[in-house]
């Protein structure tokens, strides 16, 4: 709960200095594996910049994060209910042709990727697709306060491997949009294969 404190006390800081950044080089791969009606979930949404962003596009969006102030502002800045929930109760079936996971399951608990991966792929339809983005890295580490598992590409291979149902579309490795970060991130976009 420490990172979900972190949260809840730096919203407005939180939503400031991301909410701007210019993401539609990474949408483009994801939207592109999508129909045009598709059903979109923003799986710990943060400030809601991508559910806005999907939503302007036309998308049907669903939202949810596990941090009660960032749900608020969400809801405000995207006019969309957002669920007040954490990615471990994931619990729809087929309902979903895209997941978009940005720089949310970086806060899962690395034992728990599986886990909260198959809830992802029930909730998907058939031939959905997954998007999420890890820090480039192999360690469980704490930094501010927040809690992070970061991802290489081979703990990225074994974690996908376990799922039989999945296959790769692209994974590449980008440097943070934040001016004023450097830090490396994974980018890891799979499809379900139903």
């Amino acid at each position: 709960m420490k990172t979900i404190d972190y949260y809840n006390k730096h919203a407005e800081e939180f939503t400031a200095s991301t909410f701007e950044v210019d993401m539609e080089s990474f949408y483009q791969p994801f939207l592109a594996l999508l129909p045009e009606t598709a059903q979109i979930l923003d799986l710990g949404c943060g400030s809601g910049r991508d559910s806005l962003a999907f939503k302007n596009k036309g998308y049907h969006i669903d939202a949810m994060d596990y941090s009660a102030e960032l749900v608020k502002k969400a809801t405000e800045l995207t006019g969309i209910q957002v669920k007040y929930q954490s990615f471990y109760d994931l619990s729809e079936v087929a309902v979903y042709d895209g997941i978009w996971a940005c720089a949310s399951l970086l806060h899962c608990e690395r034992k728990r990727l599986a886990e909260v991966l198959e809830k992802m792929l029930r909730a998907l339809k058939p031939d959905g697709v997954i998007y999420m983005s890890f820090k480039y890295g192999d360690s469980d580490r704490e930094k501010y306060g927040r809690e992070f598992t970061d991802l290489n590409e081979q703990q990225a291979q074994e974690l996908l491997a376990q799922f039989d149902q999945v296959s790769w579309v692209q994974q590449w490795i980008t440097i943070d949009k934040r001016p004023e970060r450097e830090e490396q991130w994974l980018n890891l976009l799979c499809k379900k294969n139903d």
